[in-house]
């Protein structure tokens, strides 16, 4: 085989490799968010009565339209921190991913039952050219007037689509919240004490969502 159908087999694999990987990602991240958001607020709205009636239900909510758009693992690697992620068993991070994934959704689920038609701006989409990371920037509209909260999301590709790594609200990010607290917990006391907290702060978030039912 010469070397010009080399290269020609080479710029063809390329170009069906680029084509494969535009063509996975359906969405551009903000309309990610402004779909989620929008859908969220919505349902909000529409099943106002019967959110109140039964709170648990906003469980079935995120789980419909937010978590697909969360990178949990990700997340999770990220605020451990290499260290700590690395040292951890493999039982260990399933466990831990899964309770923050809990711990996120029903601290949001927290806010969303506090909802009072707030109004959400989409502002500017700005990219990191170091990185794959994306920042969708958005602005929480108090009402009455109040000053609006700035409510940004980092996102980067994941299975052929974009999806959100970290949430920064007022300036302060999540992910770098939780790890902080989180690495003061696992130098003084393991990683297993962290995961008993995280389960045992789940379940009293749980039982004051939904009245002990």
């Amino acid at each position: 085989m010469n070397l010009r159908v080399v290269v020609n087999k080479i710029l063809f694999l390329s170009l069906m490799l680029f084509a494969v990987n535009a063509s996975a990602v359906t969405q551009e991240p903000e309309q990610v968010i402004r779909a989620t958001v929008d859908g969220v607020l919505e349902r909000l709205v529409d099943e106002k009565e019967q959110l109140d009636a039964h709170p648990e239900r906003i469980f079935d909510l995120i789980q419909e339209l937010v978590t697909p758009h969360f990178d949990f693992s990700s997340m999770s690697k990220w605020v451990l921190g290499k260290t700590n992620w690395t040292s951890a068993s493999v039982e260990q991070r399933d466990v831990f991913v899964e309770q923050f994934r809990t711990l996120l959704v029903r601290t949001y689920a927290k806010a969303l039952l506090e909802y009072s038609e707030e109004k959400v701006q989409y502002n500017e989409t700005t990219t990191n050219p170091k990185s794959n990371l994306v920042t969708v920037k958005t602005e929480v509209q108090q009402p009455g007037g109040g000053a609006s909260i700035p409510i940004n999301y980092r996102m980067h590709i994941s299975g052929g689509a974009w999806k959100v790594v970290d949430v920064a609200v007022d300036g302060i990010s999540l992910v770098r919240s939780y790890r902080g607290s989180f690495a003061s917990e696992i130098n003084a006391n393991g990683l297993e004490s962290l995961i008993a907290k995280l389960t045992e702060k789940n379940e009293k978030l749980a039982t004051a969502l939904t009245g002990g039912k």
